[in-house]
């Protein structure tokens, strides 16, 4: 009982770095808890009398573990008969404020650049340029070649840094958002898919949540359906010198919506409604 509780304690110390590395390989805050538990399940499992580093066996298990799920999905996503079906939100037992807090430290567009990888590039980039493993211990994880690994990191690295680069086109993107809040107010569910990526991803912050917000939402025809007939207060504005929407009531900024742009279309949307969050942006409604 004694070596069980040690053992536990071990991992609960640990616990906080493995739900980090497996929220950035996962995007999810609910399938990354499952990740923790799974390799929890593994720990208690496995023959533990080699292992001389558990930090480091640890993040070998779970990235595996996270690996597999990535595969998992992609696959789901090859076979889906139906692309219109709406993905499912978050668990809505989650904590949207911690799911707000790892997403703010992983960074809202760096989560959608990473959706785009392959899965092996995905793990391959999170573990050596996020957290520093050499590409000996993460060749065997993605069953590559040391040299193999580095490739998969590399091609990752340019493909993140090249969507991450500053867009000289704010004009367009103006325009997109006006044809998404005018397709979103006249519950034109077309013509918002049309605007939106197929992948996107729409987070809300606490504040938004207690309002009637969600958490999360995955993917165009679930965020299109939630923005169909809404946004009547909504308006296109600069939000700290990127095109954005503010919703104004009475006079007054009560919710701004933050957006990445992929490929000429939204990818993401945060929703931001804390007061001293947004006491801290710059809002500038655009005129008509």
């Amino acid at each position: 009982m004694d070596a069980q509780k040690r053992l536990l304690d071990c991992f609960e110390a640990n616990r906080s770095h493995l739900r980090g590395v497996a929220y950035q390989m996962l995007g999810s805050l609910s399938e990354a808890e499952d990740a923790v538990q799974e390799t929890w399940l593994r720990l208690s499992r496995a023959d533990r009398s080699d292992v001389d580093n558990l930090a480091g066996w640890l993040t070998t298990v779970i990235a595996r573990v996270c690996l597999d799920l990535l595969r998992a999905r992609r696959a789901r996503r090859e076979e889906a008969i139906d692309e219109d079906a709406p993905e499912p939100a978050a668990d809505p037992a989650s904590n949207p404020e911690r799911e707000l807090m790892l997403a703010q430290s992983v960074g809202l567009a760096l989560l959608v650049v990473l959706e785009k990888l392959d899965p092996a590039e995905r793990v391959a980039f999170v573990l050596h340029d996020m957290f520093g493993l050499p590409f000996e211990e993460i060749a065997p994880i993605v069953d590559r070649s040391p040299a193999a690994a580095r490739q998969l990191a590399s091609r990752a690295r340019r493909r993140v840094q090249g969507a991450q680069a500053p867009n000289a086109q704010p004009d367009r993107q103006r325009a997109l958002v006006d044809a998404f809040l005018a397709a979103a107010r006249g519950g034109d569910l077309q013509a918002l898919l049309a605007v939106l990526d197929p992948q996107v991803v729409f987070r809300a912050d606490s504040t938004a949540v207690r309002m009637g917000g969600t958490a999360e939402i995955r993917g165009a025809a679930a965020v299109a359906a939630t923005f169909k007939g809404r946004a009547q207060a909504a308006k296109t504005a600069l939000v700290d010198g990127a095109v954005g929407v503010a919703v104004v009531v009475g006079g007054q900024v009560r919710i701004v919506l933050a957006l990445t742009f992929a490929q000429g279309k939204i990818a993401a949307i945060e929703a931001i409604a804390d007061a001293d969050r947004l006491g801290q942006l710059d809002v500038d409604i655009c005129e008509s």
